[in-house]
């Protein structure tokens, strides 16, 4: 009868694989997560461009004038609190009869595909492909 050996715990070449294995999944998770978190952060600045439209054209309404200065914005920076991820202000080309908000990526966020986020008081949305 054939003696029965006892094995306890892993071999090497077991870890090694679980290892790579787990390395692998990581290598292909990872970059869609950070993918992820960018989209949600500009999801906050569009949500926040909104707002500030809303605003102007709140403004203009009880003045007959959009304000000039990024000071008589209520807030210029998404989000409000914590990490500033864009910079909110008006584009150097608004007047008191028209108007451009930008949100300038900061920070981690400037690896975002979409770059420079811009809302006028058309409507007008740039950039339009995939990032609206």
């Amino acid at each position: 009868m054939p003696k029965q050996i006892n094995s306890r715990g892993f071999s090497l070449i077991e870890l090694m694989i679980v290892i790579g294995i787990i390395a692998i999944l990581t290598s292909i998770a990872y970059p869609s997560y950070i993918d992820s978190v960018r989209k949600s952060r500009r999801a906050t600045a569009q949500a926040d461009l909104l707002e500030l439209a809303n605003f102007m054209e709140r403004r203009f309404t009880e003045t007959n004038a959009y304000p000039l200065l990024d000071s008589d914005l209520p807030f210029e920076a998404s989000p409000r609190t914590g990490t500033l991820y864009y910079a909110l202000d008006l584009d150097a080309s608004s007047s008191i009869s028209s108007f451009t908000l930008q949100a300038t990526p900061s920070g981690s966020q400037t690896a975002d595909s979409c770059g420079t986020l811009t809302l006028s008081q058309t409507g007008a949305q740039t950039p339009t492909t995939n990032c609206w």
